[in-house]
């Protein structure tokens, strides 16, 4: 797993250079708290934790250098909950705002939503779609798109790092949502992994060798992501063996801009990307970092419910990451 050690070295260097405010809303799970004691005590990051009483007096003891909050009494929380009712009026009136913004996941969201973090990191004990709608709600979509979705970043022991999009999310996309999909795996595969995105749009057909509702719908999807990020090597459909092989790929896709060199993939559908995901990583002995949510004005992300203190740490870093400019 050298390949695994050195991006994940990266990572945690890349992340020290510039560290940024990341808030870590389940402070009362130990590997949560051990997350935060490595992140400050390392330099990766300036975490947060948020928690009880027992977290802050954890903190004191055991951790003086990371900071705690607690909800519920934060004096944020008042402009937390203004936040939360601007965005959604309907949704806030049906219930007391501030008791809606004194969730921690929730209220972590709201930090990152009004500038007081740079990133969120939630998920070891919560469960992704709670995580996914406090960001939606808190934070929203960046600018010029309505779709947030997910990576999975593959670090692979022949192919090096690869983005696999959307393997979380969306479950049923559409043209443009596969397009805003890619575009969003590309701006973040530039500040994560640092080098430049290479797409290709997955099917079961390369360039033209069949014909389906589904094929058409790739095919629309590359001409789309074009338009958006016209600098962007990019091309579809491809079958996957054409995407990641040059060999296949001179037979299959001569002359493709992408086929046999991308490194960015994106599936047509969450089946066929979480199913791919899931078998690369089982089989293929491959590290899989994610779901990684992108599509967002500001990073929050989200967690495996087993995540250990090293994925918490990692995830972290991504996070930081994505807070870049650029």
């Amino acid at each position: 797993m050298s390949e695994a050690l050195g991006f994940a070295a990266s990572l945690l260097a890349r992340a020290r250079a510039a560290p940024r405010r990341v808030v870590l809303p389940e402070g009362d799970d130990p590997r949560v708290r051990e997350a935060a004691l490595r992140l400050a005590g390392e330099g990766i990051a300036v975490p947060t934790l948020l928690g009880t009483e027992d977290t802050a007096s954890w903190a004191v003891r055991e951790a003086p250098g990371v900071s705690v909050r607690i909800p519920a009494g934060d004096p944020s929380l008042g402009r937390a909950a203004a936040l939360l009712a601007e965005r959604r009026p309907q949704a806030a009136a049906a219930e007391d705002p501030r008791r809606l913004a004194a969730d921690p996941v929730r209220f972590a969201a709201c930090l990152v939503g009004m500038g007081e973090a740079d990133a969120s990191v939630a998920g070891a004990v919560t469960v992704t779609a709670e995580v996914v709608r406090a960001a939606i709600w808190a934070v929203g979509p960046a600018p010029g798109t309505t779709t947030v979705s997910s990576s999975f970043y593959m670090v692979t022991p022949g192919h090096g790092v690869l983005t696999f999009s959307d393997c979380g999310v969306v479950q049923h996309p559409d043209a443009g949502q596969l397009a805003e999909i890619a575009a969003a795996a590309a701006r973040d595969r530039r500040r994560i992994v640092g080098d430049e995105p290479v797409v290709a749009f997955l099917s079961h057909s390369s360039l033209g060798s069949a014909e389906s509702e589904s094929v058409a719908r790739v095919r629309e999807a590359l001409a789309r992501f074009r338009r958006l990020c016209p600098s962007v090597a990019a091309d579809g459909e491809l079958q996957g063996d054409a995407a990641l092989d040059p060999g296949v790929a001179a037979r299959k896709a001569g002359g493709s801009p992408a086929a046999g060199r991308a490194n960015v993939l994106i599936f047509p559908d969450l089946d066929s990307g979480n199913i791919a995901y899931k078998l690369v990583q089982r089989i293929g002995g491959t590290l899989a970092l994610g779901p990684i949510l992108q599509g967002l004005r500001r990073p929050c992300s989200d967690l495996s419910r087993g995540a250990t203190t090293e994925d918490i740490v990692l995830i972290a870093a991504i996070a930081s990451l994505q807070a870049g400019d650029g």
